[in-house]
């Protein structure tokens, strides 16, 4: 099953950057690579059911089942011991990629309270965006009185852009919201 976002991309996308960078070839324009969706759990180490309910929010945010991140090395001052489960993530390829970005842009980011728009300076410098939230509420996955606690994620959009400005082209063309620019 084809997203109704992937079809926007071959069909109108690729035509308008092919035209605005002037690109010889349509296998140089820049597409979506991946998504990967972060949770870090500094109180995971205390207590083991948090993962279990951050990971049940990340399947039905994402539709996928989220991996453990583990600890590399020991801190003492974060009581922390290496090898044990700190985070939660999730990479996001294909067809599910393009379904979550289609829900962050269309559901998730105009249900923030006071949103002003994505800050166009969270690109890398080779391409890829990565924006944090504050919380997971603005998802209508998630049910407000099923959740314990309130958590944000941070999410990376991997594109196949050489230069910001491509990725920049990219994203907004797919309709990510950048604040000042319309």
């Amino acid at each position: 099953m084809v997203q109704r976002l992937q079809q926007f991309y071959e069909n109108k996308i690729v035509p308008e950057l092919t035209e605005q960078f002037r690109y010889k070839n349509n296998h140089q324009v820049p597409n979506l690579k991946k998504i990967v969706i972060n949770r870090g759990l500094g109180d995971a180490s205390q207590n083991s059911k948090l993962l279990d309910s951050c990971s049940k929010e990340l399947s039905l945010i994402t539709g996928q089942q989220g991996i453990l991140t583990r600890a590399k090395k020991a801190i003492a001052g974060f009581k922390l011991r290496q090898k044990v489960p700190v985070g939660v993530v999730v990479t996001l390829r294909g067809d599910r990629m393009y379904a979550f970005l289609d829900r962050l842009v269309n559901l998730a980011l105009p249900r923030i309270r006071d949103f002003q728009g994505m800050n166009p300076k969270s690109f890398d410098g080779h391409g890829n965006y990565s924006l944090g939230l504050d919380e997971q509420l603005m998802f209508p996955e998630i049910d407000y009185d099923k959740i314990d606690q309130v958590r944000g994620m941070d999410i990376s959009i991997i594109t196949t852009a050489r230069t910001d400005q491509e990725a920049m082209a990219l994203l907004k063309q797919f309709g990510m919201p950048f604040k000042g620019q319309r």
